[in-house]
């Protein structure tokens, strides 16, 4: 069978770093490629996700949903390039703390100035 039915994926962070390439089975779904970033999501970087609904995958401009597989992705052209990867896009939400910042009211000046 030799690589027909595998893709070769490498997953692009939003720091510019990337996760892979590794190969995967086209009846691979997007669930168990997020459970893949998560155990391979780098040590040093700090708030990685936890749970697979923290992920979003982009592929040709479109969110990649669950259960979708990578044959059944048609923004991904399988075997019409052999040797090729495929770059997918990983989108983490804010982190808790960037939203905790974002919903607290601006803080006002408590400075006191007296001209003399």
């Amino acid at each position: 069978m030799g690589d027909e039915g595998w893709i070769e994926l490498k997953f692009r962070l939003a720091d510019g770093t990337d996760i892979g390439p590794s190969k995967y089975s086209q009846f691979t779904t997007v669930a168990s490629l997020k459970e893949n970033i998560i155990a391979q999501w780098p040590k040093d970087k700090e708030n990685g996700p936890k749970m697979i609904n923290e992920i979003k995958l982009i592929n040709g401009g479109k969110i990649l949903e669950n259960n979708t597989t990578l044959s059944e992705a048609r923004s991904i052209q399988i075997c019409e390039h052999p040797g090729m990867v495929t770059t997918m896009h990983v989108v983490l939400p804010p982190s808790r703390r960037d939203e905790k910042l974002q919903n607290e009211p601006p803080v006002k000046n408590s400075c006191v100035c007296c001209i003399l």
